[in-house]
């Protein structure tokens, strides 16, 4: 990172409670069109599906937070594919450490799109109540996982989208 944009980040970064680092403003603009411009990179019908969920997801979710993070860590190395989040919570580890992370995401992975649900305490939830009804998808404990979204009730992914932010 040049150290132009390293010093200018630094200014608007302060250390929470737990002495990680929390932006003092939040870039909106940004995470905004690095959402556009991740949708857009991906080929059709994906890019499309891609968008149609987004959309769907901000509908159910219309003032929540957006997060894109690129899947790469802090020296640059892949580690996930990129993915889009909604809304907001504080995950809670082991030793008392916590961070601030989406509730649901969104990323095309090489055989699909997966939604995140995230933060649902029973692993078995999600696979036991849409599992037998969503369509033709994998469903984990906080993944459901498609090729695409003809194969799926899109109804049934909106009622557990919903049906996360209630709990």
């Amino acid at each position: 990172m040049p150290k132009v944009l390293e010093t200018l980040l630094a200014s608007y970064i302060q250390p929470d409670s737990n002495n990680n680092s929390k932006p003092k403003i939040e870039f909106k603009m940004i995470v905004k069109e690095q959402i556009k411009e991740y949708i857009n990179s991906q080929s059709e019908p994906k890019r499309s599906e891609l968008e149609t969920l987004h959309l769907l997801i901000l509908r159910v979710l219309p003032k929540c937070k957006l997060w894109y993070l690129d899947g790469k860590d802090e020296k640059g190395k892949i580690v996930s594919n990129p993915n889009i989040g909604y809304g907001q919570q504080t995950l809670e580890y082991a030793r008392g450490k916590t961070k601030e992370f989406y509730q649901i995401g969104l990323s095309a992975n090489t055989t699909g799109i997966s939604v995140y649900i995230i933060g649902i305490k029973d692993k078995k939830y999600l696979e036991s109540t849409y599992g037998g009804k969503i369509g033709k998808a994998s469903v984990t404990g906080y993944c459901i996982k498609f090729k695409t979204i003809n194969d799926i009730n899109i109804s049934i992914l909106e009622e557990a989208i919903r049906d996360r932010m209630t709990q």
